[in-house]
């Protein structure tokens, strides 16, 4: 069993408490430049022309990427929306590229309209990530036309007003399924978010933030210290996931449905109309 270490830090913040985006291209280990490069080249060989800029967010342009373990994510903004164009490739890209660089655990895909990320009326996670958690590695960057973002109840409202409908698909795909490395994924990723959402909790009382786990599960025990065990659970679950489908529903049916609780709880006092 994997050891739990004390890694990651919250988002540093200016004097206004706006964050600051850390990542920087020399921060970047040397051994994961040439993965970049690769999967910059396949944007631009099936994107052609609907390709405006790709970036790298996540623990590698922070300088924490962890050899053999991080994955690399992407996020590439397009002049088309992701519906109008031949995505079929990606998943050949993905495999492609993690068997041949052993540096990698896996290459995230994803890809967003411009009109998308620039519309900022409203709170969505993309920009945000783009604004504090990436750098852009090709093309126009676009984070100087977003907004600044603060560690906030918006920002803890994204993680919780989702929360409910997040554990209730890991349950559906986790039913009667046989596929063992569908159930690895579906543990790794929704203890991920249950992680998250536990310092998304206290993010009023806190104003911290940080995409990493071990800095939100520690946030979380302080303010819950009876509900320690089970965070630790969620983040040994999120590191280390399980094949036992049995044994992640059973968890989601009594701390997930905690979570939920609690989750409508701070919903009720800081956004009763559970806006988006």
């Amino acid at each position: 069993m994997p050891v739990i270490k004390n890694i990651g830090r919250y988002c540093p913040t200016d004097d206004n408490r706006f964050i600051i985006n850390d990542s920087s291209k020399s921060k970047i280990q040397l051994e994961f430049l040439e993965v970049i490069e690769d999967v910059i080249k396949a944007y631009q060989f099936h994107l052609g022309p609907n390709l405006h800029s790709i970036y790298i967010r996540g623990s590698i342009p922070r300088g924490l990427g962890i050899q053999g373990v991080s994955d690399l994510d992407t996020i590439a903004i397009t002049h088309k929306k992701p519906s109008e164009l031949n995505l079929q490739w990606t998943s050949e890209v993905d495999g492609k590229i993690t068997a041949q660089f052993s540096c990698i655990n896996g290459v995230e895909l994803s890809f967003y309209h411009i009109d998308e990320i620039l519309e900022t009326t409203t709170f969505s996670i993309i920009p945000f990530m783009i604004k504090t958690h990436s750098i852009c590695v090709y093309g126009e960057d676009v984070s100087p036309h977003l907004p600044d973002y603060k560690a906030d109840k918006t920002l803890g409202n994204d993680h919780l007003i989702i929360l409910k409908e997040q554990i209730e698909l890991a349950r559906e795909e986790l039913v009667d399924n046989d596929d063992l490395a569908d159930i690895l994924d579906c543990c790794a990723w929704i203890m991920k978010i249950i992680v998250r959402a536990g310092l998304a909790l206290v993010i009023v009382e806190e104003n911290l933030y940080t995409r990493d786990l071990y800095p939100s599960y520690k946030i979380f025990a302080k303010h819950y210290p009876e509900k320690e065990t089970e965070m630790k659970q969620a983040l040994q679950y999120s590191i280390e996931p399980i094949t036992k489908a049995e044994g992640i529903l059973y968890f989601l049916n009594e701390f997930g449905e905690w979570m939920i609780l609690e989750s409508e709880k701070w919903l009720q006092i800081h956004n009763p109309s559970k806006i988006r």
